[in-house]
């Protein structure tokens, strides 16, 4: 499913599904506040890489990160914009949200198809005492080129060798199962209609959706449950500064309260674009949500970014983002 926001916009922008509902908070406030309207795209990650390289919008956003060449090769900069959690999503009769848990292996384990019920062994060990059904597993995943996908096929191929030499770790990978459906929208559609089915969506689509969510056991052996706090706790020991154009992956993180299937979302802008003026109040609206929209994704369950981070990110921007002459475009809160 598409989505937009605003009609009459002054900066476009395509791409990740996972950061859609903040975008569009941030959008709602600052079009009221300032009279510039944003156009955003809800398409998925891969549209959005290929979009900000055709140079199809002013910007795209991605929740996978590219690596420096891939940046340099298409005269691109990187900036992460937020930070969440993606959670497995679930419709079990008489299961109830976080009663169910999973770990990697195992959860890796019934998207290769080898775990097929909802009563096999290795789902009744993680669970002493819930009553399970024999039903059949229905497995869901993303049909188009999705930053969600990446951060979870990344989190399966650390926690399951099988998934890692067989299927591997990308925005669209070769499924071995299951049957897709566009968008983070379009997967929690698919889990509250069909009884059986197993997804993962970014965590604000299963709150809205009510969905039922599992729990996770993380690399400490410690089950939790998808938080604000889990989030964090996941987030809090990322070094950005050490990565070029900050490409940080959080799955898998340390800490007894990690949530092990984080990530951040991130905003491709060309270093010299073709519509300057665009570009320009594109940053400025970028520069706007990190000093103004963090208590708005904090509602949302997001995790903004810490002033560290927003420091090194206005620092990239004088340097990186020019017009035709090599002056910034963006002079410190300018």
């Amino acid at each position: 499913m598409v989505s937009c926001l605003g009609r009459a916009a002054d900066i476009s922008g395509a791409g990740a599904t996972f950061p859609y509902p903040i975008y569009a908070q941030w959008a709602a406030t600052y079009k009221a506040e300032t009279g510039i309207g944003l156009n955003y795209q809800s398409i998925g990650s891969g549209g959005g890489i290929k979009q900000a390289i055709a140079r199809t919008v002013i910007f795209g956003a991605t929740d996978r990160p590219l690596k420096s060449e891939e940046l340099e090769k298409h005269g691109l900069v990187q900036f992460p914009m937020v930070m969440g959690g993606v959670v497995p999503v679930i419709n079990v009769p008489g299961i109830a949200p976080g009663a169910l848990t999973l770990d990697g292996t195992t959860l890796a384990d019934i998207y290769l198809g080898r775990i097929k019920r909802w009563n096999d062994p290795a789902i009744s060990r993680l669970n002493p005492g819930l009553v399970l059904p024999s039903t059949g597993i229905i497995v869901l995943h993303r049909s188009d080129g999705s930053g969600t996908t990446f951060i979870f096929a990344d989190y399966l191929a650390k926690s399951n060798p099988a998934w890692r030499d067989e299927v591997g770790v990308s925005t669209a990978v070769e499924w071995p199962i299951g049957l897709g459906a566009k968008g983070n929208e379009g997967i929690a559609n698919y889990v509250m209609r069909a009884k059986g089915t197993i997804g993962y969506v970014e965590y604000v689509y299963a709150k809205q959706n009510k969905l039922a969510y599992t729990r996770l056991v993380n690399r400490e052996g410690v089950a939790v449950s998808p938080t604000l706090s889990v989030f964090q706790a996941a987030a809090a020991g990322a070094d950005w500064a050490a990565r070029p154009g900050f490409d940080v992956v959080l799955t898998d993180q340390p800490g007894a309260g990690s949530w092990p299937i984080a990530g951040a979302t991130f905003i491709l802008l060309p270093r010299r674009p073709r519509d300057v003026a665009a570009t320009r109040e594109a940053i400025k609206f970028f520069a706007w949500a990190y000093r103004r929209g963090g208590n708005m994704a904090e509602a949302l369950d997001y995790i903004p970014m810490p002033e560290t981070v927003i420091a090194l990110v206005e620092s990239a921007w004088s340097r990186q983002v020019v017009d035709a002459t090599g002056a910034p475009l963006y002079r410190g809160g300018s």
